[in-house]
């Protein structure tokens, strides 16, 4: 609870500074929500009051991350353990993703622009690509840390290579995981909208900041700045309690 009172400090000096300057580039966060309200969240409680413009700026936009993130966690975590379990394979690609990693992501988009052209497609897939080397890496070293006493106990116990997958090596691969989806995330959102700023794109956040900055519509500007920003915290709050949830899964029995 200590966080929301520092939010509203911080929310209520940006409001004080804004209305001091009265400059139309920095409306106060008041104007701000008020716009994002009308705009987006006033519609209908059967639609869950989204309106018709949220469904054509929210609803593309999580959709295309939402499938990008998915498939390079189902990748990485794939690719991470069967690279992790595995000396040799390890040697000989960790030069190559440690390469992969230190590639900017937004700097790939054009190549894929190039090969896919532009369109939903396109944006999944560098979504999809600049989204999975932190979760397989960081899967990989996981898998690869695994206690070898754990591993020795799987071997005495006569455990198929599916339940030492299952109950040894993933779980001792979970916190590295989620260190990597996490980090996944935030470059999903970041890629997310990169790509939805290219031309040929109808709907999205992204078509949404291109089309306001063209119109000079600042107030939408800021309200689509405004909403990135609580959808990155949902998202990652969200991504936290699954991860509490499974690493400590008797805590809340305990308490």
């Amino acid at each position: 609870m200590l966080r929301w009172p520092v939010l509203a400090l911080a929310l209520g000096a940006w409001e004080l500074a804004a209305r001091a300057r009265d400059s139309v580039f920095f409306p106060p966060p008041s104007r701000i929500g008020r716009h994002a309200y009308d705009l987006w969240f006033s519609g209908p409680g059967g639609r869950l009051f989204l309106t018709d413009a949220a469904l054509d700026t929210i609803g593309p936009s999580l959709g295309r991350m939402a499938a990008g993130f998915l498939l390079a966690t189902a990748v990485g975590i794939a690719l991470g353990i069967a690279i992790g379990r595995s000396r040799r394979a390890y040697a000989l690609c960790d030069p190559v993703l440690q390469f992969a990693r230190a590639v900017p992501p937004p700097a790939l988009v054009p190549v894929f622009v190039v090969v896919l052209d532009f369109g939903t497609p396109m944006q999944v897939t560098s979504i999809v690509f600049s989204a999975v080397w932190p979760v397989l890496i960081n899967t990989a070293e996981g898998a690869r840390n695994t206690d070898p006493l754990r591993l020795e106990v799987a071997a005495v116990l006569r455990l198929t290579p599916a339940e030492r997958l299952g109950y040894v090596i993933v779980p001792s691969a979970l916190p590295r995981i989620f260190a990597g989806l996490r980090l996944s995330l935030s470059l999903a959102l970041i890629l997310m909208v990169f790509s939805e700023l290219l031309p040929g794109t109808e709907n999205g956040i992204g078509f949404t900041l291109t089309d306001a900055q063209s119109r000079s519509d600042l107030l939408t500007v800021w309200a689509a700045l405004a909403l990135l920003g609580v959808l990155g915290y949902l998202l990652n709050t969200g991504l936290l309690a699954v991860e509490r949830r499974l690493l400590n899964p008797g805590r809340r029995h305990d308490q």
